[in-house]
């Protein structure tokens, strides 16, 4: 077809999940808020825990906030316009607000891929350099790798939006999922998508296959450190310092790989909004729910937050009757 033969839609039509026939728009509606609010008391909570308590202040848990902020961030730039999709009949979005949207998403979640791999490569060093790991782990590296991390993110996802926003959409203007991605918005296209899926599949072997193998690395050699403690209390607290980092990059990379590397050939709409749910919703509200239940030293904190409050509450209690007597 001709260039001038295509018309470019001004606005896209957002499906959504509720259409799918075995899901009812009001359950989900009730399901998303109740997962965004404890996306938000779970991450915000955690990231407000490790700010406050000195004992915290270690390079693990900086950069576990930084992880929390980044599901929070990643998640709620596109639960928003969800939720508003879901009360309202109107399920239209502007090719501008569709690109902010596809680039928030894409630069926070891209992002939150090489911290996974940085908090790896910490409890490598604690575990198996621990002589050395303040002098490993210093301030000056810890800057570099979130600074160096964010700008990755926020680069590949200009990359992946702009290339997207160079097609014209003229099949259809009706997006088969909840939010902009950029598969589905290829599959609109009526133009050529072999530039856009070589750079998808360039970045997703970048983000997940190298970064996956630098945490597989890792944990090799940190299990085969601990098998050489002696002591069984010894093991357990090492091994409880690795598995809530471990259970959250399986499921992140898991679902994202499903989503993002399988053979288009087994791709369908539907199944790919499930899956999304899952890395966008689902993910994110446990992430702060497995590393505060699994976590000692955080539990620890949590207490202690408690204690002080609730000794700051009596005390000002023990004053205002004192202050009325």
């Amino acid at each position: 077809m001709a260039e001038g033969n295509y018309t470019t839609p001004t606005e896209l039509i957002l499906l959504g999940i509720a259409d799918i026939p075995e899901v009812k728009g009001v359950l989900v509606l009730f399901l998303f808020l109740t997962m965004y609010l404890i996306r938000v008391i779970g991450n915000v909570g955690l990231i407000t825990l490790i700010k406050i308590d000195p004992q915290l202040h270690t390079p693990m848990y900086i950069f576990l906030s930084h992880l929390a902020f980044l599901d929070f961030s990643y998640s709620s730039a596109i639960t928003p316009k969800t939720q508003v999709n879901l009360l309202t009949e109107n399920k239209s979005i502007s090719l501008t607000g569709c690109a902010a949207q596809m680039y928030s998403f894409i630069a926070f979640g891209t992002t939150e891929c090489f911290p996974l791999a940085v908090m790896a490569y910490d409890r490598y060093v604690a575990i198996c350099n621990p002589l050395h790991y303040t002098v490993i782990m210093s301030h000056r590296l810890r800057l570099q790798l979130l600074i160096g991390s964010s700008i990755c993110g926020f680069v590949i996802s200009m990359i992946h939006t702009s290339c997207a926003f160079r097609l014209t959409f003229c099949h259809s203007n009706v997006i088969h999922h909840f939010f902009c991605d950029v598969i589905p918005l290829l599959n609109i296209s009526c133009t050529d998508t072999k530039v856009n899926e070589i750079i998808l599949l360039a970045f997703c072997i970048f983000n997940g296959v190298l970064i996956i193998l630098e945490i597989c690395i890792s944990y090799i050699y940190i299990i085969s450190t601990i098998l050489q403690i002696r002591s069984s209390g010894g093991r357990h607290k090492a091994f409880s310092t690795c598995t809530s980092h471990l259970i959250v990059a399986v499921m992140f990379f898991g679902t994202a790989i499903f989503m993002y590397m399988r053979p288009s050939s087994d791709s369908s709409p539907d199944k790919d909004r499930v899956v999304s749910v899952f890395y966008t919703v689902v993910n994110p509200m446990l992430n702060p729910l497995i590393y505060s239940l699994r976590n000692k030293e955080v539990k620890d904190a949590l207490k202690r937050m408690l204690k002080q409050k609730n000794g700051f509450s009596m005390q000002k209690g023990a004053k205002v009757i004192k202050t009325t007597a």
